[in-house]
């Protein structure tokens, strides 16, 4: 069994290598966007860069399973390691060349999430921690912001855009948070909201549906920077898709009190 360590490493290259794919391609013609629901598109960029990713890390890890967004969401979770990949986080931002978009890599260890990796593809930046060893940007290590007082605080989101069901719920808790809060910002691509969660760029953040994949990275990285990640109900199993909110312990806890407000 490799260590967390040498998981993080494995996660890196195969980062870096599919952040240099997305580099060097050119972005997909409007005819080649798909749609897999409304307002979620995908296109074979990001299943090349899947597949690359994916082949990468069984390579380097035999025996383990890659759960990828894109081509095998579906993959049991039942071995040893278990990578989590988002290969193109923020594929909107992508196609409209909006400069926020990241490679995405979680990692399980024995079901338990232990490793994470996000690179911000436009800015060369990689995020990167493990269980016990702390969350990191390069050699600077990260820790969350040390703001308490909510009138303080920048709180990050994200909008619901598939299913629009949650949208009035969602628009409360957002006037909520705008009133109690110094402001909000949306930028569409979670791996990155929570990799600023954990340098303390964001106080908080939260969103009402997310997949796996966009979250395990960052949920590692904020845990190692000293924050609260959990499901808007308080569970901290974050993994099995739904709401998130994350934070310092204090600015967690007022989150979720404001959120869960009637």
């Amino acid at each position: 069994m490799p260590n967390f360590l040498d998981l993080v490493d494995v996660a890196r290259t195969a980062a870096a290598a599919g952040a240099e794919h997305l580099r060097t391609l050119p972005r997909p013609a409007l005819a080649q966007w798909t749609e897999k629901a409304r307002r979620d598109f995908v296109t074979d960029v990001d299943r090349q860069v899947e597949t690359q990713i994916g082949t990468q890390l069984r390579a380097a890890v035999p025996g383990s399973v890659v759960v990828g967004e894109e081509l095998t969401p579906t993959a049991a979770r039942d071995a040893a390691v278990v990578w989590i990949v988002d290969p193109l986080d923020g594929t909107t931002n992508f196609l409209h060349g909006y400069p926020q978009y990241a490679v995405s890599i979680g990692c399980l260890v024995d079901g338990a999430l232990a490793v994470g990796v996000v690179h911000d593809v436009t800015r060369h930046v990689v995020y990167h921690g493990a269980t016990g060893h702390g969350a990191w940007c390069g050699t600077q290590r990260l820790r969350g912001s040390p703001i308490s007082d909510p009138r303080r605080a920048l709180v990050g989101t994200g909008f619901p855009f598939k299913d629009m069901t949650p949208m009035e719920r969602y628009l409360r808790q957002l006037g909520a948070v705008l009133h109690a809060s110094s402001g909000a910002r949306r930028t569409g691509a979670a791996s990155l909201d929570l990799a600023d969660v954990a340098a303390g760029r964001l106080d908080a953040f939260w969103e009402l549906a997310l997949a796996p994949w966009d979250v395990a990275a960052g949920v590692v990285l904020i845990r190692e920077a000293g924050g609260l990640v959990t499901t808007l109900d308080g569970d901290a199993d974050v993994l099995q898709g739904g709401s998130i909110v994350a934070g310092n312990p204090a600015l967690h806890r007022w989150l979720m009190q404001l959120l869960n407000e009637p």
